[in-house]
């Protein structure tokens, strides 16, 4: 009897539970619908038409759905609050939440920009995009991009790196260059800052110019030569309609890597867990748009070369020893005026010392993977 009794009353305490337990099922999605939302713009440097921005809105559309809607993100293409110089100070004072342009951009505020962004000849280290990336993430890279923006840009900006898409092409040409002494007798278009001074320290003559006015220049025959990107972008810029000879092998941005950058105050109301799906989602971006290049570029090439005869060059062995020179010794001069300079080059050149042999000696077999593919074809 006594166990019927007890069994009757737990039986009873669990039906007049069940309706509390049934309502409290739903709580958790409740609770994210009912927490504080964020709406976070994010000024580009870019036209909407770019690649890149296709790859910022990537990055929107996940991270508003890793916070289940709790941030908004809008992409907004470059001129849409601000311009591209303008940008690192609207994120600054809080014009937009956040701001995506090229680490190099801000070269001009501080040298050492450069090295983050687009050191040349892999900061004269022989590092390439993926060791770059390495020394970012995995070296100490992160936090002397932290420094550089709070300490050299003087901002209180909280950085992301978010889209690498080095090597970029050396460039397109008039003619064929069989030498650096070829080289040198035409005025090549170069981006500015490190790139344009260690060409002009080559010998090249370096003519800087914005992209706008590149192709009306060649046309004019203002320029001889120049150089924007890779081949995705570079069809889609038009360079096949003025020069065919085309030099995918350069060392001026063989890394190439732009930061997210996110107001400070912006980033001290986010709670942790919206903080590390940021974080989260910039790694992705990353790591995606880094495979993305390769398949596009692929497929740009073999328009290039099979719609519209574009002649795909060798790069001369002699701008492969001559280019790097130039670097350090351009390099070297910024690092005896700045000590931050100094700084980052010696972290880069240390992590480069240690990351390298093992990046060259292993990295053979993709060399020899490519050519015994080819053979068999």
């Amino acid at each position: 009897m006594r166990k019927w009794v007890l069994g009757f009353t737990v039986m009873v305490v669990v039906l007049a539970l069940l309706p509390t337990m049934w309502l409290a099922q739903p709580s958790a999605p409740v609770a994210i619908a009912q927490a504080p939302t964020f709406r976070m713009r994010i000024q580009t440097s870019m036209p909407s038409a770019a690649t890149q921005f296709e790859g910022m809105q990537k990055f929107a559309e996940r991270l508003q759905k890793m916070s289940a809607g709790r941030v908004k993100v809008d992409v907004l293409p470059i001129g849409a609050v601000v311009g591209l110089s303008e940008i690192l100070e609207a994120v600054d004072k809080g014009v937009v939440e956040a701001g995506f342009a090229w680490t190099h951009v801000w070269s001009g505020k501080h040298p050492a920009a450069g090295l983050f962004g687009s050191p040349p000849a892999g900061a004269g280290t022989g590092m390439d995009q993926t060791t770059h990336l390495s020394w970012l993430i995995s070296g100490e890279g992160a936090n002397l991009l932290r420094e550089l923006y709070r300490d050299g840009l003087k901002t209180s900006v909280v950085p992301f790196p978010i889209m690498a898409v080095g090597p970029e092409a050396l460039g397109w040409f008039k003619r064929p260059i069989q030498s650096l002494d070829d080289f040198r007798k035409l005025r090549f278009r170069t981006p500015p800052g490190l790139p344009g001074e260690i060409y002009l320290e080559a010998g090249i003559t370096a003519v800087s110019l914005p992209g706008p006015e590149i192709l009306p220049a060649a046309q004019r025959g203002v320029i001889d030569a120049a150089e924007w990107g890779f081949p995705s972008d570079d069809l889609a810029f038009g360079f096949h309609r003025v020069w065919k000879n085309y030099y995918l092998q350069g060392l001026h941005q063989v890394t190439v890597v732009a930061d997210l950058i996110v107001n400070g105050d912006f980033w001290k109301r986010l709670p942790p867990d919206v903080q590390a799906m940021i974080d989260t989602a910039a790694m992705a971006a990353n790591l995606e748009h880094y495979a993305l290049l390769i398949h596009r570029n692929g497929i740009a090439l073999k328009e290039l070369v099979e719609k519209h005869g574009v002649v795909l060059q060798e790069t001369p062995r002699e701008y492969f020893t001559q280019f790097p020179k130039a670097t350090k010794k351009v390099l070297d001069k910024y690092a005896a005026r700045d000590a931050f300079f100094k700084k980052v080059l010696e972290s880069q050149r240390q992590f480069a010392q240690l990351a390298m042999p093992y990046r060259i000696n292993a990295h053979k077999v993709d060399l020899f993977l490519a050519e015994s593919a080819l053979k068999d074809r």
